[in-house]
């Protein structure tokens, strides 16, 4: 099985967590390959999810203008194509890219119009979700979903909260939810990562998202799998990034498998490409060679991610019939 070539989807891959050392060269001439390791680079393990967050505040601060986000954009979808990804839905917080001066708007603006740049350069379909953070007040909550009702019908797919968990309440960002389902917007949020499966509750009941960033910890609850599994909420799994921050101690003892042969509808992604150095390609080769799974077994979670994806049926029926057309020649 040639896992190189199969075409892949990715729905869960964070911007400025995927910044290759090409890129940053060119944004900070000089820097060295070693440098780049040991900056942009999460430790492996890492202490936890905190420091591994922080390692993405390198990438953050080559990421305050508009030449920086662009090339930043560009640089994730020629690592897209490499990995024979068709279609990705990429997240961001644009309010952490305003301190040199730009507007959130103009942040916004600027990934936009470079992703249409590189949809037309290397044919691969994607939308945007921007990110509230954990630790944001309420008002910066609602000033990220504002930007995501202004910009869905131009590029933007959806809402997403991340950052830590374990750490910070629901409380700052019901309202910012509720006006994203008032629009009628498809949201996701982080959950079940940092903390077990009250989060997972917690984040489903005041939240109500279609899918969930990781929410493997689910796993520990029976009756929150069954929840899962009956209600179609779809996980976005980061198999090596968990294993990374410590929530499995190595990926044979990660639940990927126990949760997608219970029949919960997932999809492999890496997370933070340049965080936890990796590609979708090696994400495949360490489940394949981990759980045993078939071609059969990645091509039916893509397909389920086709179907997760934010986009509306006409899409998805395209989507789909391009995938099963690519994935039927292997």
């Amino acid at each position: 099985m040639d896992l190189a070539t199969i075409p892949k989807i990715e729905l869960h891959v964070h911007l400025d967590c995927s910044l290759s050392y090409q890129v940053v060269q060119q944004l900070r001439p000089g820097i060295t390959e070693a440098e780049y390791q040991s900056q942009f680079i999460a430790p492996f393990p890492s202490q936890n999810l905190g420091e591994y967050i922080h390692t993405a505040s390198h990438g953050i601060e080559l990421m305050q203008d508009r030449p920086g986000l662009q090339a930043v954009t560009m640089d994730l979808f020629d690592q897209l194509a490499k990995d024979q990804v068709i279609y990705a839905e990429i997240r961001f917080a644009p309010l952490e890219h305003i301190v040199q001066g730009l507007t959130p708007e103009a942040v916004v603006e600027a990934v936009l119009d470079a992703m249409t740049a590189a949809r037309n350069q290397y044919g691969i379909q994607a939308g945007l979700i921007l990110c509230t953070l954990r630790h944001y007040a309420a008002k910066q909550s609602m000033q990220t979903a504002q930007l995501v009702v202004k910009y869905h019908d131009k590029g933007v797919c959806g809402f997403d909260i991340a950052s830590d968990e374990a750490h910070y309440p629901v409380d700052n960002h019901v309202q910012a939810f509720q006006l994203i389902h008032d629009a009628g917007i498809p949201c996701t949020a982080h959950a079940g990562e940092a903390r077990g499966p009250d989060s997972v509750w917690e984040t489903l009941q005041e939240f109500q998202p279609a899918r969930l960033g990781h929410g493997v910890r689910a796993v520990e609850d029976p009756s929150l799998l069954r929840y899962l599994k009956e209600h179609r909420i779809f996980l976005e799994i980061c198999p090596t990034s968990n294993v990374q921050t410590q929530v499995y101690p190595s990926i044979d003892e990660h639940p990927i498998n126990e949760l997608y042969r219970f029949g919960i509808p997932l999809c492999i992604n890496t997370d933070g490409r340049t965080l936890s150095n990796t590609t979708l390609q090696q994400e495949y080769q360490r489940v394949e060679k981990t759980f045993g799974w078939s071609l059969e077994d990645f091509v039916q979670c893509n397909i389920a991610a086709i179907e997760a994806a934010f986009l509306n049926d006409h899409e998805k029926e395209e989507l789909k019939t391009l995938y099963i057309s690519l994935s039927g020649s292997l």
